[in-house]
């Protein structure tokens, strides 16, 4: 059975994966955009935004070993955007069509938990997003479906990545710990993950930030 996986998901010195006050200037949050910038120093990371050079080494392979053999995504509406409220509320909900541009970088469906439906959103490089109104377990069963053999990445955010750990869904799930403070925002380890079945299996730091891997206990 394919594997649902969390990569390369980044959370701070002090616990949080994402800043306080999501807008549209601030999409991870008021400072969250200093857990990324690591990321776009390696090779991998800066072939995401279409430039070349970067750094080779730990930090790019584990980039690149998050988009291996993944044939769907799930993710949490705040992750999507910073919209919130019915999709057809007003102007910028009807016209939000995510964080990527019209070519986003999964090329693959992505299902958006959300509580407001909407028409699934087809874009450029076989990206479609489909919004999930009923709950997490049929965005992974409908996941699962699409991905047809392969594992299920879950993206985000932190409250979603929350959900499924409680759950005991997740199979596998790689933090970076990136040397910063953010004082405040959403907090990754609210509950008692041990509980929950989950260990570290590896530990390993880069010069920019600490690799963790965590294992559910079956």
């Amino acid at each position: 059975m394919s594997k649902l996986r969390v990569h390369n998901f980044c959370i701070s010195l002090d616990g949080f994966g994402a800043g306080p006050r999501q807008d549209l200037e601030h999409p991870i949050g008021v400072g969250g955009h200093a857990l990324h910038g690591w990321i776009f120093d390696t090779s991998y990371g800066r072939s995401m935004i279409g430039k070349s050079s970067g750094s080779a080494g730990l930090d790019d392979g584990m980039l690149r070993d998050g988009d291996e053999n993944i044939g769907a995504t799930i993710m949490g509406r705040n992750m999507f955007g910073p919209i919130r409220g019915p999709w057809d509320s007003d102007d910028a909900a009807r016209a939000w069509r995510g964080w990527w541009g019209e070519t986003p970088p999964y090329h693959h469906d992505v299902f958006v938990l959300t509580h407001h439906a909407r028409e699934p959103l087809a874009m450029d490089g076989g990206t479609t997003f489909h919004f999930v109104t009923d709950g997490p377990l049929a965005a992974l069963e409908r996941a699962r479906e699409a991905a047809a053999g392969a594992d299920i990445r879950l993206g985000g955010g932190v409250g979603t990545v929350r959900d499924y750990i409680e759950r005991g869904l997740v199979d596998t799930l790689h933090l970076a710990v990136v040397p910063v403070l953010l004082g405040s925002g959403e907090r990754l380890f609210e509950n008692d993950w041990r509980a929950a079945g989950y260990q570290c299996t590896e530990f390993e730091a880069s010069d920019e930030v600490i690799h963790v891997q965590l294992v559910r206990q079956r």
